[in-house]
């Protein structure tokens, strides 16, 4: 698509006066100023300093919606919005919003919260629409730092060939002008703008219209939108993807009125305040579920990072029922909720979720994780998930399966989309859990579908059987929670037992390893968010280090409150989480050994705490198992120095002192 036929509806890149005529919108806290002219164009200033112009456009098939506002319309809110299955029971909503009414029954609205500016298109027409393309586009003066994660398919400068892709990436960390401009990234996006604003691009609500990618031209970086596919091949992961052979001329198509999906922009004084940013599950669409007692997040222990490698067992170890009863006998011995039947259990060549191998008897699996209190789940790929999806929700809900982990989306064309919530919706009827991987980031879905518990998009611990050394996940791991954790929970599959040093560390499939300390992965329980969250190494592992396991097993998966601590990007972070009167506390550094101050003001005051303390050993830095437990007595006065070697990390429980 020729883009040059859009109109550019954004004002000239550096004027970020307000013109006569501008409509203007506050944030609450008055430290967010949106100015939107009559051309629809927009900037933002964040604290009195600009940080961006925004173009904005939209190509119908009826041709290009121009300017022309017809009226304003006005409107504040503050409130709290319930966010049962995340890192808070209830999040502050508090915003200021501007609505314009346009021709043709479209109105552009945009909204300003204290933690960013978010816009929106709105149809409210019956009549059918084909959005041939939008133009979403952030110009930034200067030359700000940009972190951003390309899609590692495709052909430089080709951008449809970059589409398809699993969204797993490092970060590239460039200065704006030194960002590929022949690759697309996948979002989020985030921008340094100096010492003024720290600023995270995203999108949510995103519902039968495509996500978007970003890529460079000049000092902007624009949205590039995957057109329609028209035409499939099967391919990819043993043919249960699906290629995109032939797209069509359009990006989207309404049956009627809806709201496209809201250009989100988080943005905050420091890193700390980005990390704690949820403007993503606020403004995706509430829940579509009304009963949602039957959904129960949970641990999960998990086969496939560790090869179904059990030990000292007198059976063959893989994918058959006496490996996956060893899982279940590990799981409720020590009180995790489920077990995973990953890729294997049924057969490929079949190309159906019906077809279960030789060596798997599911109903008597069923049966024995019922009796010990461990819920199953599947694993599927998209394209058997998609051919038989409500026979195979209905089947194995009524065997006993508690959930799906669908795999190998790798897409977000609109397509892809309709899929994910068709997917979301019938696990719901049928009362199951889901897990998608293969995916973009969550982009609010599960605000929606609190039943999608987890998602993927994430350049997780399962890259360690694969990546060598030139991989720094240790600088990843302290990146995460400032750009990709932003848009929702991510199922990264952390507790590793078996830890390696940067020098130390050497990819392998079947006894893999993590980069970084034991603690590190202790602590990635505390910093990650994953209501569904893995246990990735095996039963034996976890035997042999019972301590660690433990601990592990005690932290929730969800919570009343999160507070970020402290935190830069891609150094170091420190999380504190409450579930009830406990608190949990977890702190990581990048392969920079340093030494963390922690302040424990969070704590109610007049109160005394126990705390179990898991830190770096003295000999970490070497041998990265070396850890040390110690249990002492704090309050809300206590202020602690922690030491955390190279890739290291500390864990710490807090309950209240008898």
């Amino acid at each position: 698509m020729n883009r040059n036929c859009i109109l550019l509806l954004s004002i000239a890149i550096g004027t970020l006066k307000a013109m006569a005529g501008d409509y203007k919108l506050v944030s609450p806290d008055g430290k967010i100023n949106v100015n939107v002219t009559d051309q629809l164009g927009y900037t933002v200033s964040y604290v009195g300093t600009p940080i961006l112009t925004g173009g904005v456009g939209l190509e119908i098939s009826e041709g290009t919606i121009k300017g022309g506002i017809k009226s304003v319309a006005k409107k504040s809110q503050i409130g709290r919005v319930a966010s049962p299955f995340y890192r808070a029971d209830s999040i502050k909503e508090a915003y200021n919003e501007t609505t314009l009414k346009l021709a043709g029954n479209w109105q552009l609205q945009f909204r300003a919260y204290n933690e960013g500016v978010a816009y929106r298109w709105l149809y409210s027409g019956k009549k059918k629409q084909t959005v041939i393309d939008e133009l979403v586009e952030y110009s930034f003066e200067g030359d700000p730092e940009v972190f951003c994660a390309y899609s590692k398919t495709g052909v430089p400068g080709d951008f449809d060939s970059q589409l398809f892709n699993s969204f797993e990436n490092t970060y590239d960390e460039k200065k704006l002008s030194g960002v590929d401009s022949l690759r697309l990234s996948f979002l989020p996006v985030y921008v340094s703008c100096g010492d003024s604003a720290k600023l995270v691009i995203s999108e949510s609500d995103v519902c039968h219209y495509p996500g978007y990618f970003l890529n460079r031209s000049g000092n902007a970086l624009k949205g590039v939108l995957p057109r329609v596919p028209a035409e499939f091949c099967p391919g990819g992961y043993t043919d249960i993807q699906m290629h995109v052979a032939r797209r069509e001329p359009f990006i989207a198509t309404l049956d009627g009125a809806q709201s496209l999906p809201w250009r989100v922009m988080m943005l905050g004084s420091d890193d700390k305040s980005i990390a704690s940013n949820q403007l993503n599950y606020l403004l995706a669409e509430p829940s579509a579920i009304s009963d949602i007692s039957w959904i129960k997040p949970g641990k999960v222990a998990w086969d496939w990072w560790n090869d179904w490698g059990l030990s000292l067992v007198n059976f063959p170890a893989g994918i058959n029922n006496d490996t996956y009863k060893e899982y279940i006998d590990f799981a409720a011995a020590n009180g995790i909720e489920y077990v995973i039947l990953d890729d294997g259990w049924s057969d490929h060549a079949a190309r159906s979720l019906f077809a279960v191998i030789p060596e798997i008897n599911l109903e008597e699996l069923v049966k024995y994780g019922a009796e010990r209190g461990v819920g199953l789940i599947l694993w599927a790929g998209y394209l058997p998930f998609e051919k038989d999806m409500e026979e195979v929700c209905k089947h194995y809900s009524e065997m006993g399966i508690k959930g799906f982990k669908v795999d190998f989306l790798d897409r977000n064309d609109r397509d892809m989309i309709d899929f994910e919530q068709r997917a979301a919706a019938t696990c719901a009827k049928y009362h199951l859990l889901l897990d998608i991987h293969g995916t973009h980031a969550p982009a609010g879905m599960n605000r929606k579908w609190p039943n999608v518990l987890n998602f993927e998009g994430v350049h997780g611990l399962e890259n360690m059987k694969w990546c060598d050394g030139s991989v720094d996940q240790m600088r990843y791991d302290a990146t995460i929670p400032f750009i990709r954790q932003v848009s929702g929970p991510m199922d990264y599959t952390q507790g590793a037992m078996r830890n390696s040093s940067r020098s130390n560390y050497h990819p392998s499939n079947t006894e893999p390893m993590s980069q970084g300390t034991r603690c590190h992965q202790l602590a990635l329980y505390m910093i990650l968010d994953a209501p569904l969250t893995m246990l990735c190494d095996s039963p034996t592992a976890y035997r042999h280090e019972q301590e660690c396991t433990d601990f592990i097993a005690s932290v929730p998966t969800i919570w009343n409150e999160t507070r970020v601590l402290d935190g830069k990007i891609g150094e170091y972070i420190v999380t504190a989480r409450r579930k009830g009167s406990d608190w949990y506390v977890g702190g990581i550094t990048s392969w920079t050994m340093r030494e963390i101050e922690i302040d424990f003001s969070f704590l109610p005051q007049g109160k005394e705490y126990e705390a179990v303390i898991f830190a770096d050993g003295a000999n970490a830095a070497k041998i990265a198992s070396d850890y040390c437990r110690a249990v002492e007595k704090v309050n809300s006065e206590t202020v602690k120095k922690m030491k955390l070697a190279p890739g290291g990390g500390f864990a710490i429980s807090l309950t209240p002192a008898k």
